[in-house]
């Protein structure tokens, strides 16, 4: 075992004592598996983890289930999970609100974090396409991003299929020259601005904040025409009456918790603590970093981030510990 994993080790002990400690103040809810669901992107994993054994620490059981991350609503209605810890406003707000109209599960809390979601260019960009960040400027600029994939186009990483961005939706509503690739992972968006970093390539993909890449590569989201509440449903709500899609995302979008309607009553504790725990952005960022910069693995990461951040997480058990 390398130095760096047996310190790792250690930290994720010492979290794991310190969380155990936790647990003499706290009595079990049901005695079944509290199932959280995991995505595909690295701040929802750890953060799902790191909730994971807080829950543990009170005497619950943990299952985790890999999950599409737009059924997964449906998924906490039915009470096949219990809770969704990232319903992140740009990505997941519809399906959300449409689950939240069929009832069988609510809105368990904001987040600190704000969170926006869109277009995105490292700086080195934006030295080749000074114009920006107005999309107009980037559609002119289009040629500056032409690869063998995309022909005469541009070509913009989009995010996973699963996660519903509407990118090529959008440039057919704004009669963009770009054509929309969907990255396979969020890894393979990091890839692709690493690629182009060594020779400085004008790059254009999806990104979001909060995550460890705005510290390591400083940049900026495209400016689209700005986000109306129901743009994506009603075609009067954006510049061209014929189309959806044809606004930015929220500049200053929610994070939240959602849980089903049942796990109050079957783990009040636990649900006691999902209302009550709030990350900010430079906590997320930072559970990210020590998977995505540091290459840990998710559930070492979680031990990492918790006992580096006890007096974060602890009030919140120490909160709930007399609650029925």
């Amino acid at each position: 075992m390398s130095n760096l994993k047996k310190t790792a080790s250690a930290i994720a002990l010492g979290a794991a004592m310190s969380l155990s400690a936790a647990a003499s103040a706290t009595a079990a809810d049901s005695s079944d598996p509290i199932v959280i669901p995991i995505h595909n992107w690295s701040s929802q994993i750890v953060m799902s983890h790191a909730v994971g054994q807080i829950f543990e620490s009170m005497g619950n059981s943990v299952e985790f289930v890999t999950t599409d991350s737009q059924a997964v609503y449906e998924s906490v209605r039915l009470g096949d999970v219990a809770l969704e810890l990232e319903v992140w406003e740009g990505a997941f707000g519809k399906s959300f609100r449409e689950a939240l109209e069929k009832g069988g599960l609510h809105d368990a809390g904001d987040h600190d974090a704000v969170t926006r979601e869109d277009w995105w260019y490292p700086m080195w960009t934006k030295e080749a396409c000074p114009g920006l960040p107005d999309w107009k400027a980037l559609n002119d600029c289009a040629a500056l991003f032409k690869t063998a994939e995309s022909g005469d186009k541009g070509r913009y990483l989009d995010g996973p299929v699963d996660w519903l961005k509407h990118g090529k939706e959008r440039v057919e509503a704004l009669d963009m020259n770009f054509v929309v690739v969907n990255a396979g992972s969020a890894a393979a968006l990091w890839a692709e601005i690493g690629a182009a970093e060594k020779d400085k390539r004008p790059v254009v993909v999806f990104n979001w904040t909060p995550n460890f890449a705005e510290a390591v590569w400083p940049g900026e989201f495209v400016e689209f025409p700005a986000w109306e509440d129901g743009c994506d449903k009603d075609p009067a709500k954006g510049p061209n009456p014929n189309a959806l899609y044809d606004c930015g995302n929220p500049a200053k979008g929610y994070l939240k918790k959602a849980a089903w309607d049942g796990m109050k009553d079957k783990w009040p504790k636990a649900y006691c603590v999902l209302t009550k725990l709030s990350f900010t952005n430079p906590q997320i960022a930072e559970m990210a970093k020590i998977v995505d910069v540091d290459e840990e693995e998710a559930e070492d990461a979680a031990g990492i981030w918790l006992a580096a951040n006890e007096g974060v997480w602890k009030p919140w058990v120490d909160a709930c510990a007399g609650d029925a």
